[in-house]
């Protein structure tokens, strides 16, 4: 089970704050100092996985969905760590099957997801994994594919939210877990 403690407050601590940017108004927040740091990165990649254990830790998902782009750094470790596979929901054209494709707008303009149709058999059980929280748009794009699949979201694990913007609304009734909140 994961550091609550310390040692993911440590890792937390990496996340650099980069005012303007990718536009004026914008605080982004850096991930690659918390990267670069094996043991926060473990930390974050342990605690980001809880989320898809039950109370006695064992796993209780079958694959893990990672968000283009930063969601594959934390999801595909996160499925890993699970000992499941690991689901790219990717932005449109990048896949060379058959998909299904959600369009959504983002924080600042607009987006398609798409995911192999055959990705996720019906049944299957869900841990979609994100860097950022916002608007949750993609969050909701995600949630929309994998009904298109059949397959249900057990949770949604997210290293931060911004809780000044309406993310978690979008979500409904799926069961949220965040590392850090802005």
């Amino acid at each position: 089970m994961a550091d609550s403690g310390p040692g993911l407050a440590r890792a937390l601590a990496l996340i650099a704050d980069v005012p303007d940017f990718p536009e004026p108004g914008i605080l982004f927040k850096d991930i690659t100092p918390l990267l670069d740091d094996h043991t926060a990165f473990t930390t974050v990649i342990e605690a980001l996985a809880d989320a898809g254990r039950d109370d006695g830790g064992r796993p209780v998902v079958d694959k893990v969905l990672g968000m283009e782009s930063r969601g594959f750094i934390l999801g595909a470790p996160v499925a890993l760590t699970l000992g499941v596979g690991f689901v790219p929901v990717r932005k449109a054209g990048k896949l060379p099957r058959e998909t299904y494709a959600v369009s959504y707008a983002l924080e600042y303009g607009e987006a398609t997801l798409e995911i192999h149709r055959d990705a996720l058999a019906p049944g299957d059980r869900l841990l979609l994994v994100d860097d950022v929280l916002a608007t949750g748009g993609t969050a909701r794009a995600t949630l929309d594919l994998v009904q298109k699949c059949g397959a249900s979201v057990h949770g949604v694990a997210m290293l931060m939210e911004l809780a000044f913007l309406p993310g978690r609304e979008t979500l409904g009734d799926v069961p949220l877990t965040t590392l850090l909140t802005v």
